[in-house]
Formats: structure tokens, sequence, C-alpha cells
């Protein structure tokens, strides 16, 4: 596959030269707007399509957000089952309308403060949100969504990692395929993210597709990663066709919310549409769990999740609380 020029452009010049053992050298969104290079992206998006909209509903007050987090979620054991086989599931209604209604008015503003109005085309990213803002700090420590990622993992305790807003601008391409093991520079797989829409998500507008099963990587194992070209993302899309893995790749009503290993692979589409695809994507992992030995540049900025952790040491810095808990 051909090297898309701009890629090198993307990497700060302390990551041009060598391979992947070193620390990233930019911050947040210098990664984002390399790491979206890396797909491959078979033509030009065509035309736009108009988006869903926000709910249409009145927003929740901060109070009822607040009390909405704090109530567990009746998990069913089919759910938990599906996560473990399938190492992703997703979940309805975790979000009531009003709530993603009250989220997405306030990523809206905090999105545009962090990265104005120029922005077609491009994947934003804001990150560590909860350290500022009271709204997105309570879902980042929300009991129904850290006591979720618990019991999904079947752990009696999860710390956080880190928040996320990932906002897919009108007109931006591919994410590449790839698995979070690879990012979070955690010696476990005991690790899930929470990805949590903003708005419904429909085909056109790039909703996460996710590789069925926790063996997955296994059958890519073998493929190097490619940090200035297409090739990597090309190479485990025509692998999985090859070995027929299934892939599922569903739209999102609003409310939904999917829960991804660290061993599942997934990608998304592009956003077709003319609205923003926004959602809140906030990683939690096993309590107990140590940083690995090397960290590679792609475990992005780590060391601004885990402040003060060298590699090999305790992922429990004061930036990692405990959350939620095993419900069963």
């Amino acid at each position: 596959m051909a090297v898309n020029p701009d890629v090198n452009e993307r990497l700060p010049a302390q990551n041009r030269e060598g391979g992947l053992e070193q620390d990233w050298a930019g911050d947040d969104q210098d990664w984002w707007d390399w790491y979206v290079t890396l797909a491959v992206n078979e033509q030009a998006p065509t035309e736009l399509v108009e988006g869903p909209g926000l709910p249409e509903v009145e927003a929740a007050s901060d109070e009822q957000l607040v009390r909405e987090l704090a109530e567990p979620y009746d998990l069913p054991d089919a759910a938990v089952a599906s996560f473990a086989r399938d190492a992703f599931v997703r979940l309805p209604g975790v979000l009531s309308p009003a709530v993603v209604r009250r989220l997405a008015e306030r990523l809206e503003e905090l999105l545009r403060a962090e990265h104005g109005d120029d922005v077609a085309g491009r994947f934003t990213a804001l990150e560590q949100m909860w350290l500022h803002d009271d709204l997105m700090r309570a879902v980042a420590l929300s009991p129904r969504v850290g006591g979720l990622a618990a019991s999904l993992l079947g752990e009696p305790g999860v710390r956080l990692y880190h928040d996320n807003a990932l906002s897919k601008e009108p007109g931006c391409g591919r994410t590449p395929w790839h698995h979070d093991g690879e990012h979070f520079p955690l010696q476990t797989v005991q690790a899930v993210t929470a990805w949590m829409p903003m708005s419904a998500i429909p085909g056109r507008m790039g909703p996460l597709s996710f590789a069925r099963g926790r063996d997955v990587r296994e059958q890519v194992a073998d493929l190097a990663f490619d940090k200035v070209g297409t090739s990597y993302d090309a190479a485990v899309a025509e692998r999985f066709a090859e070995r027929g893995v299934a892939v599922e790749s569903q739209p999102f009503a609003v409310g939904d919310v999917s829960f991804h290993s660290a061993l599942c692979f997934h990608t998304a589409g592009p956003n077709l549409t003319t609205q923003p695809r926004r959602a809140l994507a906030t990683t939690y992992f096993a309590d107990g769990a140590r940083v690995v030995e090397s960290p590679t540049l792609i475990s992005g900025t780590w060391r601004e999740f885990l402040p003060g952790v060298e590699p090999g040491g305790l992922a429990a810095s004061e930036l990692n609380p405990v959350v939620g808990g095993h419900a069963g």
C-alpha cells in the first residue's frame, strides 16, 4: 500500500528516526493527527449527508446527570458472557437521552474552546477533562460506568487510565484497525474502554466496528506495524477477510454504550455526515496492574496519565483512582 506523504510530517521530529521503542514526543492531539493517517481510505469522502442531530429531548440538569451516573445498571449475565467471548459488548440504555443531550452540549463547548471552528476533516480529541470539568468528572468517576467496567472484567475494582473526547469531524476518514493493548503501556490485558456516543451514530457517521473474539489478535500477531504508512491497516483487513473473522459494524442508538477490551481489534469508518461524530471514551484497568518495561510511541502521552510512574512501576498514581466495583 502507498505511504501517505503527510504521515512523516505528522510525526514529531524526535520520532521520525528509529523504530517504535521510544516515547511519543508530541501532545495528545499530535498523536491523533498522526494516527488517523495510518488508515486506508479507498477514495475521497463522497457528498456529506445530514447527521442525526442531538436527541430531541430537554437536556438533563447537572444534578439529574450525576444522580443517573451514580445508579447501577442492570447488567445481564448474557452480556458478561458475550464480552468474555467476543472481547466487546454493546449495552442499550446506559445513558438516557436527556443525559446524552447535556453531555453533548458541554462537550461542544469544551472542544470548541480547545480547537476552534477550523477543524473540517480532522479527528480532534481532548483528554483528562475530568480534572477540570465537573460533568466530565461525573462521567469518568461514574459508579455506573466504572461498575460496568469492573463487572465485565470480573475485577473487584478498576482504576481510571484516562478519559477522552473523540470528535471525528465531517469528512474525516477511517480509524485504522488496532487493539488497545498496543496503546496502553500496561502489563495486563484486563483493561476496557467505555465508548459513549453523544448522539445516534448511523452507518455513514462511522460507528465502531469490532472483530469478534478474544483470540483475534493471534491471527495478525505476525504483521509488522508501520508508523509511516497504511500497510498495517490494510494487512489486518486482508487477513481478517482471508480467515473469515466476523466483524460487527452496526449503528448506535442514543444511549448505547460499547465496552471493548484491550484485546479487541476494532476500527471505524469515515464520517460522511455534516455532523461531528462525537463520543466520550473512558478507559479503566484492573487494580494492581504495572506499567510495561518498555513503552512505545504507540502509547502516546502515557506519562500524563500515570504521572510519576516509571516503566515497571505500579500503575497507581494520584490520577488513577479506583472507580466502581464488581457488582457480582
